[in-house]
């Protein structure tokens, strides 16, 4: 994960702070500036903030149900895909599990995207993190609940808005070793090989690194932590330093 220096907007900032602020919330929420027509649509929003009549949180609020972000991730898009871009934008992680992305979907199908905003923007996870101030952004966590959270976080952080396409989300697509850079998925056994021998089929390079995370993990969970470190190799050595940044 790359490292980010929280940005935190209070009454005492000035509205060139809240200027500078509002540049960061787009380029987090929406993953770009808006176009000339949407500042029109939001225009009364901005300025409530540069006022100071409003907090990140609130202003985060109104722009997620404004059509400049649901026409952006919400309409064309399927439900999962609008539901882990929300996640990135507004939690700055994937989604976690299958629990977790149940309760989600069935939030947003059954009571839509307000109610969906509604449980994110007020959750414990994001009060702690970000509070009513502070933008969110990528979170720097040195341990994960799981080696897999790491890397599809990682995956999604990198990926720009459409494209690996708006239908299928990284959590599935990285999983099943789908090419989906150009917008479109595709699945590996789909696709034409010109050559006459077939080249042997590699492994994801993310399932491999997986691998070798859960097996680090595995051996530090109830092991003494001094004699593991000690029975590393150097790649092991290497592999836990990366995860700690």
């Amino acid at each position: 994960m790359n490292d980010h220096t929280p940005i935190t907007i209070d009454r005492k900032s000035t509205e060139a702070d809240r200027q500078t602020a509002l540049h960061q919330i787009y380029a987090q929420v929406l993953e770009r500036q808006p176009y000339e027509h949407e500042r029109k649509e939001i225009a009364k929003l901005e300025k409530d903030f540069l006022k100071g009549k409003l907090g990140v949180r609130h202003f985060i609020g109104e722009l997620v149900m404004s059509p400049v972000y649901l026409n952006s991730f919400y309409k064309d898009c399927s439900n999962l895909k609008f539901v882990e871009w929300s996640f990135k934008h507004l939690l700055g992680r994937a989604l976690q599990g299958k629990e977790e992305i149940a309760k989600f979907m069935d939030l947003l199908m059954m009571h839509g995207v307000s109610a969906f905003f509604h449980e994110i923007l007020g959750s414990e996870e994001y009060r702690k993190a970000f509070g009513g101030f502070t933008i969110p952004y990528a979170h720097d966590v040195k341990f994960y609940d799981s080696p897999r959270n790491y890397l599809q976080t990682d995956l999604l952080q990198h990926e720009h808005v459409g494209q690996r396409g708006k239908v299928i989300p990284t959590i599935y697509w990285q999983q099943l070793g789908m090419d989906c850079e150009t917008g479109t998925c595709v699945m590996p056994s789909a696709k034409v090989e010109t050559h006459q021998e077939s080249p042997k089929v590699k492994e994801p390079v993310s399932k491999a690194l997986n691998e070798e995370i859960e097996e680090l993990l595995q051996m530090l969970q109830h092991s003494d932590t001094r004699q593991v470190l000690q029975s590393m190799n150097e790649n092991q050595r290497s592999l836990l330093r990366n995860l700690a940044k």
